[in-house]
């Protein structure tokens, strides 16, 4: 009964027993993910995705967000979805290490421009169909994750066919087929982090989930409990699993709060020691050190661990480029992660003096660091909660800064600052028209 009650709760819960502070969350979330998927619509694999588009000779339906193209509803799902995770700049549920808005945000809006629904309607959509997939994950984490499988994909192509599934007015049996349609899709394995691979997940999640529900609609039949069955989701995918946490207290505890958003543009578990070596590079000249030694949780190194990264993209997996940036630039942005700053002589000979130390008992969100001078004296720091953060949020304004730095070199700055505006209060428009108007670029582009 677990698939059938949260249907059930899917389909009962109105926009207007949401709570506030889960629709402001919802709004942001959604901002960030524009950010992050405009921003990076430029990207090699982006065209790759698009050339082949254009082989294919697909309808022209609906908006690749930051370029000029249109393609059909599946593949805007699939090419706006990895767009959103090509920086690893998006949101995080940091209990599950996953990235909620990736498999449903391009839903949503590719259904939204498609049928004309208004902003209310969308957001409505997006928020069960991220509470959804956070409660899967949570049901399922970490033995899943252990194995292998990237959770963002496997668990977020059911948030994709609920959302869908709301947005096309799926009644109970459908949306349970639709469940059932995109749990024998569940894909994605960690094997491919550090290529273009990683990225394609959530878009191919938002493809699968999306596709699930327009079959489901049709009729395309299929298990009606994908995620209790002997054969199903939990019991194949993960060895451990509780799936009592997928329906527990449901309208009361809500696990799109726990999406944080990312201040760096890499892996969540490298933020603590990206914050702990910006505190080096305010309070240590490069002159003056001998070498930076970092205590941090398992993770880091199992998630980052590549010692001499290739390209920037590999970057964002090393724990010792990493570091090596944040003390030396002060930040980790998109900007840090190029294929010249890995081959840099200068980051490549301060990564020689960065050692990592795993300890268990070092929480995810935590990292010690200690900087010995040449001088033999030594500074310690600890960073129990690195920004981003639930406890350490980012602000508004910061996700505000955040978007237009990675929005306002794509369309300009007056059509970014018209998107933000109408993200941030989508809940009013009659149809997301002006948010797709403003996907165009300004006539005169930031320098």
């Amino acid at each position: 009964m677990v698939t059938k009650t949260l249907v059930n709760h899917c389909l009962s819960t109105s926009y207007d027993q949401i709570p506030q502070e889960v629709i402001l969350h919802g709004k942001r979330s959604l901002l960030n993910w524009m950010g992050v998927a405009a921003g990076a619509s430029a990207h090699p694999s982006i065209d790759i995705l698009l050339e082949l588009t254009n082989e294919l000779k697909t309808a022209e339906q609906v908006s690749i967000f930051g370029r000029e193209e249109k393609v059909d509803l599946l593949m805007a799902a699939l090419i706006n979805g990895t767009s959103s995770h090509i920086f690893d700049y998006d949101d995080t549920h940091l209990d599950t290490i996953h990235h909620p808005s990736g498999p449903i945000a391009p839903v949503v809006l590719a259904l939204g421009e498609h049928l004309g629904l208004s902003g209310k309607e969308i957001l409505h959509a997006f928020i069960l169909g991220c509470e959804a997939e956070l409660r899967i994950a949570n049901a399922v984490y970490p033995s899943h994750y252990q194995l292998g499988w990237h959770i963002t994909s496997s668990t977020g192509v059911f948030g994709a066919a609920i959302a869908a599934g709301i947005l096309l007015k799926l009644d109970q049996e459908q949306m349970l087929w639709a469940l059932g349609i995109a749990g024998t899709q569940a894909s994605g394995l960690r094997e491919v982090f550090g290529t273009m691979t990683k990225p394609f997940h959530p878009g191919k999640a938002a493809q699968n989930g999306l596709l699930a529900a327009l079959l489901a609609k049709k009729g395309f039949t299929s298990s009606e409990k994908i995620l209790e069955a002997k054969r199903g989701f939990a019991n194949v995918l993960a060895p451990e699993h509780d799936l009592e946490k997928v329906n527990v207290n449901w309208g009361k505890d809500w696990e799109l709060l726990k999406n944080s958003f990312k201040p760096y543009a890499c892996g969540i578990v490298l933020h603590p020691s990206i914050d702990a070596c910006i505190y080096l590079h305010k309070n240590v000249s490069l002159e003056d050190l001998k070498s930076i030694e970092l205590k941090v949780n398992p993770y880091v190194l199992e998630l980052t661990g590549k010692e001499t990264p290739q390209t920037g993209l590999e970057g964002k997996f090393s724990v010792y480029f990493t570091a090596a940036i944040a003390f030396l630039d002060g930040d980790a942005s998109e900007k840090q992660y190029t294929d010249e700053k890995v081959k840099d002589e200068k980051i490549i000979a301060m990564q020689k003096k960065i050692s990592i130390t795993v300890d268990e008992a070092i929480k995810e969100e935590e990292v010690e660091v200690k900087a010995i001078l040449k001088d033999g004296s030594e500074l310690t720091h600890k960073v129990e909660h690195a920004k981003g953060s639930i406890q350490n949020p980012m602000l508004e304004e910061e996700l505000l800064t955040k978007f237009n730095s990675l929005v306002e070199d794509i369309l300009g700055k007056s059509s970014t600052a018209q998107m933000a505006e109408i993200l941030l209060h989508l809940d009013e428009y009659p149809s997301i028209d002006e948010l797709i108007h403003s996907n165009k670029k300004s006539e005169v582009l930031s320098k």
